[in-house]
């Protein structure tokens, strides 16, 4: 029998086992990852993103903590996600903005934005310790199609931006940051609603949110957007199944 010889020329991702540290998360407990480099092998990104990986610059990884698996990967169906009043009193209040989208690579202007954000939100995490070349690369290292999407107010300042990935399946939120200040607007909400509206412009089935940590005040935000799936033993589920299962 003929064998189509490419099947044995494909060699094997190397996946790489990180350093043990404390969970951002949850108190008290390990956060270990499982890493894989697909700067050699950019295809493979999004058979990875639907199984529950997440991108950071040219790595791809999922959490492979000892004794935990709280970290829940969440995706939201695009078609059949619909705003609360609450999220279209946000939509009104920054009906002021301007949206722009361009390739990855990041002003002066939004490193500003980045190390007024964390320094408010994240004063003790390892981001308030990056620098301007640190921020470059996490923002336009990036193997796949990758957007920056940014937002000025009316006197062209800039507001906020999130960094997303385009996957075959839908979009993908990275990171985001935004003026703290202006807690008014409720930017990281409406950076969220506007991701919807970019795919929903695009004909994309999901936008994947990254993870969610049941009980975690950092991850709460997400189940306002729904109906989603969790990946969950090995297979994406509804929500609210897994959730009350838990």
């Amino acid at each position: 029998m003929d064998q189509d010889k490419r099947l044995h020329r494909k060699i094997p991702l190397p996946m790489r086992l990180s350093m043990r540290s404390d969970c951002p998360y949850i108190a008290g407990q390990t956060e270990q990852r499982i890493a894989v480099d697909i700067s050699l092998d950019p295809h493979c990104h999004d058979g990875l993103a639907r199984a529950g990986f997440r991108r950071v610059e040219n790595w791809v990884y999922r959490p492979a903590c000892p004794n935990c698996n709280a970290c829940l990967p969440w995706r939201v169906n695009v078609a059949a996600f619909k705003a609360s009043r609450n999220m279209t009193r946000i939509l009104k209040k920054n009906s002021d903005l301007t949206r722009s989208i361009t390739r990855p690579d990041p002003t002066n202007a939004h490193y500003r934005l980045f190390k007024a954000y964390v320094t408010s939100r994240h004063d003790d995490g390892q981001m308030a310790r990056m620098d301007h070349d640190d921020f470059t690369s996490m923002i336009n290292n990036s193997p796949i199609e990758t957007v920056l999407v940014s937002h000025y107010d009316k006197n062209d300042r800039l507001v906020g931006s999130v960094l997303a990935d385009f996957q075959s399946d839908g979009l993908s939120a990275v990171y985001s940051f935004f003026d703290t200040e202006q807690a008014e607007r409720s930017l990281g909400t409406y950076m969220v609603l506007d991701l919807f509206a970019i795919a929903k412009e695009l004909s994309l089935d999901w936008l994947y949110l990254g993870y969610f940590v049941q009980g975690s005040r950092k991850m709460a935000y997400k189940e306002r957007f729904k109906p989603a799936e969790i990946f969950d033993a090995g297979i994406w589920k509804p929500a609210d199944d897994v959730i009350r299962r838990s």
